[in-house]
Order: structure tokens, then sequence, then C-alpha cells
């Protein structure tokens, strides 16, 4: 049965055939434009700079850019659960999201949110045309990632309202190219309490900002540690209420690891296709290796990896959309997530034997974005006990109330 025509909803069928045909268009520019375009994109400078560049104004030409993002700041306006039906397929490539204009999705929607009358004027527009670029600011040297109450970056007021900020910050994504880094920073209070954490909105032009060095991650580039220098920023760049960063850091974190599980799932997928069409072309004296019990092995453990995951991630996509609490449904996701695709990349490296090693196949990286994912956003450690903590909470609660335990 067809859901009825009206001027507020798109027939089922219609959405249906409509995101098929998006998410063809999508995965067609990512094959075509942007894998081709990886060496140069992962090796920066002016090269890469000059490649995105390009990249962006086809996507703008196809009608894909900045999809996720408000139409009324330039954006495509479509929904976070619409969006999520094409994420995966942008993410295949690590550079998908920043060619398709997406990247920023997590700075816009914080700013939007959270960011004063000058902020919003001053920044979404630009943010969302790709003429300014963010980062965001947590971990600290030397102190636990998972930890902030222990931050030491400390932000004071002035007599006119202004702040000043000192303190030091690593592993901080695009730190190099970036105008703008929202900092967590203490506003009041000592180092390990629960109170007094902030967000401020630092522009990187601003006299102290210093980046200190780059900080591979097992051979790849993009992170960076950043000091801060009793740097000024204005009044008005507090994001929020002060002492507002855990609650802002928290409604970011769920919504930026429900991407990386969306984008992982891309990369997953990606390598599993190689590792197939490899099994099904490569022949050895014994016959094509699709017909070796080991191979099939492999291919059944990543599809199983796959498929089992994707409902996962997409439970944490409609919480997180309809402004639920879903930091359980988020905790398993990321972590199933990001074992899937260490799992699914191994299991295709394997398959390539030597040849997954090299150059000649986007495998290595693939596998080094696995390996990172168990630490990114929080180790699996984390939301191990987190999610572990709060469903055993809950029981109690319920033995508490004389209700007793539960099944299912």
């Amino acid at each position: 049965m067809t859901a009825p025509e009206s001027d507020h909803h798109t027939p089922f069928t219609q959405r249906t055939c409509e995101t098929a045909e998006l998410r063809a268009r999508i995965d067609r520019f990512v094959r075509t434009r942007v894998i081709p375009l990886e060496s140069v994109l992962d090796a920066g400078g002016p090269g890469a700079a000059a490649a995105l560049a390009g990249l962006r104004r086809h996507a703008r030409d196809e009608g894909l850019w900045a999809l996720p993002l408000p139409g009324e700041l330039g954006g495509g306006g479509l929904s976070f659960e619409a969006y999520a039906e094409l994420a995966e397929t942008e993410g295949a490539s690590d550079h998908g999201p920043a060619a398709l204009g997406s990247a920023p999705l997590l700075d816009v929607t914080m700013l939007a949110r959270h960011g004063g009358t000058r902020v919003r004027e001053e920044y979404l527009k630009p943010l969302v045309a790709g003429e300014l670029r963010t980062c965001y600011a947590m971990t600290e040297p030397d102190v636990p990632g998972t930890d902030p109450f222990l931050t030491g970056t400390r932000a004071e007021r002035e007599a006119d309202g202004s702040w000043v900020v000192t303190g030091r910050k690593w592993f901080t994504s695009g730190a190099a190219d970036a105008d703008l880094v929202t900092v967590m920073a203490r506003t009041d209070g000592a180092t390990g309490d629960r109170e007094g954490l902030s967000l401020l909105l630092v522009p990187t032009r601003s006299p102290g900002f210093r980046v200190v060095r780059e900080l591979p991650v097992l051979g790849a580039a993009g992170q960076y540690e950043i000091a801060l220098d009793r740097v000024p920023v204005p009044a008005d760049h507090l994001l929020g209420e002060p002492g507002s960063a855990l609650t802002l850091a928290g409604e970011r974190l769920q919504l930026g690891r429900t991407l990386r599980c969306l984008r992982w799932l891309g990369q997953a997928q990606r390598a599993f296709d190689l590792m197939c069409e490899r099994a099904a072309t490569r022949r050895g004296s014994r016959g094509p290796l699709a017909d070796h019990q080991l191979i099939q092995q492999h291919v059944f453990d990543a599809l199983l990896a796959l498929r089992t995951t994707r409902p996962l991630v997409h439970e944490a996509v409609a919480l997180v959309g309809s402004g639920q609490d879903a930091r359980t449904e988020v905790g398993l996701a990321k972590v199933a997530a990001a074992r899937m695709l260490q799992r699914v990349v191994d299991c295709a490296v394997q398959v390539h034997g030597a040849a997954g090693l090299g150059p000649d196949t986007p495998l290595p990286a693939l596998l080094r974005t696995g390996r990172a994912a168990r630490i990114l956003d929080g180790p699996d450690e984390l939301h191990i006990t987190s999610v572990a903590r709060r469903v055993l909470r809950g029981y109690g609660a319920r033995e508490a109330a004389g209700s007793g335990p539960t099944h299912g």
C-alpha cells in the first residue's frame, strides 16, 4: 500500500528511489573522481589543496555539495537520517566528506545551536561554502583523553569580558589549515573539578596561537599538537554557557561517533569488494582463489561482520537523529564498527597476500584506519565500561524498585 501524497511528505517509494539515485551519483563521484586522487590528497601541500578545490567545484556542479548542511546556509538541507543513507557511500574514501562539503557538519551543527549571534552570522555561511576550516581541540599531552576533568588548558576572563587562553592540545585534526579551533578550557575551578569547563571558538590567526608539530598516526598525516600562549578570544566566542563544555562535547561526540561509524561501514564495504574481486579473478595452479575453503571463510567472516554491524549503526542513527539519549547505542555501534573495519580489512589483506601490504591497493591505509578506529573518539575500553555500567545501573534500579530481573 502506497502512502498518500501530501504537501509535506514524499511517498515512501519515491523517497526510496530518490535516495537510491542520489547514492548512485555519490558512489560514482567517489569512485571516479575522489579515489583516483587519494595519493595526491594524502600527500598534502599545494598539490592536495589544488586537487581538493577541483573536486569541490565538481561537487557543486553536480549538485552534490554539502548535502547534510542547512539549506538556508547554502547546503543541501538533508536531515541527519536522510544523510545517513548516503554517508556510508560518501565515506568509502577518507577524502569523500571534504570533497563533497559535508566535513564541517559537526562544527556547523555546534555553532548553529550554541554560538552567539556574531559567531553564527560571521562564520556559518563561509563554513558551509568551504571558505573556512575548523577543528576541535579537546585532548592534551600527558592527560588521559578519557578524563576531561583533568584538562589543564585555562581561559581567564578579562575586565572587558573577553578571554585569554593558555594551554596545549594534541591530536587535533586539521589544525595546520584551520581558521578556527574550538578549544575545551577550564574557566572556573581547579584541575580535576567536575564543573567549570567551557568551549571557546579561537581564531587561529590570533597572537599566541601556534602549531607545535605534526603527529602522524601510524604514518598518516593530518593530526597536530597546538600551543596557546595567552591567546585573546572575544567574549562572544564562548559557545553555550560557561561551564557547559561537557554537555556540548557529549552532544558533539554522539553525532561525531555515529558519523564515523557510517563512514567506517563504507570503507569496510570497499575492502570487502576488493577482497571478493581478488578472490574471483586470481588464479593459481589449483584454480581460482574463490574455490579455496579458507578464502571462503574470510569472505564469510567479513560479510558477517558487515551485516551484523550495519543495523547497530543505524539504530544509533535513528536515536541521534530524533534527539534521544543514544549513549548506549552509540557506544555499541562505535566499538562494533571499529572492530568490524579492522576485521574486514584484515581479511581483505590476507586474500590479497603480499599485494595487500603494498602501494597498489588502498588496503594498507584502510588497515591503518581500522586500527586507529579502536582509539579515535574514545578507546574501546571507555565505551565498554560506560555501556556496561549504564546497563547495570538500570538493573540495579529495577531491583531496588522490587521489579526483579528481566529477560530478553
